[in-house]
């Protein structure tokens, strides 16, 4: 019997094979859960769908963060599918390009409003509609974070300040929900070549300097990050919430 048999759960972030949400999404699976994804347009929905399929997923849904109305319908079709919740994974962000370059003091108005509602914001947004699938079971909500919240990367600028902000809202979610029976966790994962990472420049110096000073002397794979999240998701951490989790190699705890 695999560690989450039975459990519901609803993965926001899958954007292609490579997706740390998409390797959580097969973990899931393989211990036992049912799957689904929610996706954020049609460009995406093309790569997404074949990989539901592959699990046999059968429940894909478009949803624009952005917008309350794509998220209520979202969580209504999840009700009447299914009629709860177990794990709600929430793997988004997104930061115009330009806003990773050079001096954070470029950061526009514009960018950083985008950044914070995309990045951090929507994790308020998805909890707060899944709340009531999610009391039913005791669920867990699940986000997914980098070390660039705590400290400074080159050209994360702007995603580094949205980071810190879902950093933030795990700990006030955890609090607001936790009398529910609901648990909010993050996990921050080190360097991965992701589509969003490609929009970083320098990130292949930042994952030699991390394979070079961490602790395993490694880069971390999405399976590593995957595993976390089994682990977070289960019953083995019922009584873990509010918790920012390292999978980084434990490069995080080196000071030079």
């Amino acid at each position: 019997m695999g560690l989450l048999e039975g459990k519901k759960a609803l993965i926001f972030g899958v954007a292609n094979e490579k997706s740390i949400a998409w390797a959580i999404a097969e973990a899931f699976k393989k211990e036992g859960a049912e799957v689904a994804l929610a996706y954020a347009n049609e460009a995406i929905a093309k790569r997404v769908i074949p990989l539901a399929e592959s699990i046999g997923a059968t429940i894909t849904l478009p949803c624009d963060v952005r917008s309350d109305d794509d998220i209520k319908a979202v969580f209504a079709e999840i009700g009447k599918k299914w009629g709860g919740l177990d794990i709600l994974v929430h793997s988004v962000a997104f930061a115009n390009k330009d806003e990773l370059k050079g001096s954070f003091l470029s950061t526009t108005r514009e960018g950083f409003t985008m950044a914070m509602d995309i990045s951090a914001y929507s994790l308020i947004a998805l909890a707060k509609e899944a709340m009531p699938l999610l009391t039913a079971s005791n669920g867990n909500v699940l986000a997914l974070t980098y070390y660039g919240a705590q400290k400074v990367f080159p050209n994360y600028n702007v995603m580094g300040v949205a980071k810190a902000a879902l950093e933030a809202s795990v700990r006030y979610l955890a609090e607001a929900v936790g009398q529910d029976g609901v648990r909010v966790n993050a996990i921050s994962a080190g360097p991965l070549r992701t589509l969003a990472a490609a929009g970083v420049g320098g990130f292949n110096q930042i994952a030699g300097h991390v394979s070079a000073k961490a602790p395993l002397r490694r880069n971390i794979t999405q399976e590593d990050v995957a595993g976390a999240a089994v682990y977070l998701s289960s019953e083995l951490a019922k009584a873990v919430t509010g918790e920012i989790h390292f999978v980084d190699s434990g490069y995080n705890i080196i000071g030079l």
